[in-house]
């Protein structure tokens, strides 16, 4: 008899980009709506890079909490963006601020709103020690970019020369490699046996790179790091579906406007939030893994950042549901993934 409701935990979202101004006012309400807590990606045009930024932008978020209660519990937390210009006090102050779960490194140009990013990780050796000295997190954007490397490579390469690198010089420094991509990184993940955990996207267990291609280009399935080959998707969802506590929830959702994604140079991110609980409880379902899904989505994330349990429960029903077309905001629109699609399973309000 097929399952037709989950009573779990409310799940955590251990990386989502809620942006800034009318972006944040659209995207904060599809996020608090589903999830108990959510780690705010710095990535803003202009770029979370102080303990004052942090708290500016802790201050707009719950603003608009205010305003618009989301009628559940929810915890916004925070990162960082670092800098080769980051000081070492900078990484104390911004210790000291409440949830504040991490710093988060992009490589310079890797991705949206990352030009200010670094150019070369292995430069930071006194931030990085400054990070584990506190306690604090890593949080990697995985890739080394470089107009002579092959997109599709750019995870497997830092994977290769850098990763170990920082392992090496920071035995003691604790590691999250976001949005993972490859089975190269889930082996590697798996060699470690806890040393480095990772977030794994809705997206990336739902699609293969051959998505972006069918039947022409389809821009609301770029994405940075891009999706790869139907191989990296099924070792993906071997990892998700594991049980091991080295791998959790993190959407990566991230919208942008219709008229920034279909442009001869568009915007890269997936929107997912909407569909982002059908997705993972779908993919867990299909092979036999829902008793695994709490763990993945409410509980390996609080382990590692050393956090309660969520106390509130929510229910997902095996009931399909017709997922918008777009959703509005303001004079703008933006396209979910699965788009006029039927999603499988519903958050119970």
């Amino acid at each position: 008899m097929t399952l037709q409701s989950i009573i779990m935990r409310q799940p955590d979202d251990w990386h989502t980009h809620l942006r800034e101004q009318e972006m944040l006012n659209f995207a904060l309400p599809h996020t608090a709506s589903q999830f108990y807590r959510a780690l705010l990606m710095p990535n803003l045009k202009k770029p979370v890079t102080t303990a004052i930024a942090v708290t500016e932008y802790q201050s707009q978020v719950d603003s608009l909490l205010l305003k618009n209660p989301p009628g559940k519990l929810f915890e916004p937390h925070y990162a960082l963006f670092l800098q080769e210009t980051t000081s070492v006090e900078e990484v104390y102050r911004c210790t000291k601020l409440p949830n504040v779960r991490g710093f988060k490194y992009y490589p310079s140009r890797a991705t949206t709103n990352s030009d200010h990013g670094v150019k070369d990780l292995l430069v930071l050796d006194n931030i990085l020690a400054a990070i584990a000295e506190s306690n604090s997190v890593l949080l990697l954007h995985g890739e080394v970019v470089s107009a002579y490397v092959d997109p599709f490579d750019r995870e497997k390469l830092f994977i290769q020369q850098i990763l170990p690198v920082i392992m090496r010089r920071h035995p003691t420094l604790k590691i999250v490699m976001e949005h993972i991509t490859t089975r190269t990184s889930v082996d590697f993940i798996l060699s470690q046996k806890g040393r480095v955990h990772a977030t794994i996207t809705p997206h990336h267990l739902l699609l293969d790179r051959r998505a972006i291609f069918n039947n022409g280009i389809h821009p609301h399935f770029y994405c940075l790091p891009l999706l790869q080959r139907n191989e990296d998707k099924n070792a993906l969802i071997m990892a998700a579906t594991s049980g091991l506590p080295w791998f959790f929830a993190g959407t990566d959702s991230a919208p942008h406007a219709i008229s920034a994604k279909e442009t001869s140079c568009g915007c890269a991110g997936i929107f997912n939030t909407p569909v982002a609980l059908s997705i993972y409880a779908d993919i867990f379902e299909r092979v036999g893994k829902l008793y695994a899904l709490e763990d993945f989505l409410s509980k390996h994330g609080a382990l590692f950042y050393e956090l309660p349990m969520n106390k509130t429960m929510i229910e997902l029903q095996k009931k399909p549901w017709n997922v918008p077309s777009v959703y509005e905001f303001g004079v703008e629109k933006v396209v979910p993934l699965c788009s006029g699609e039927v999603a499988s399973w519903q958050l119970v309000a």
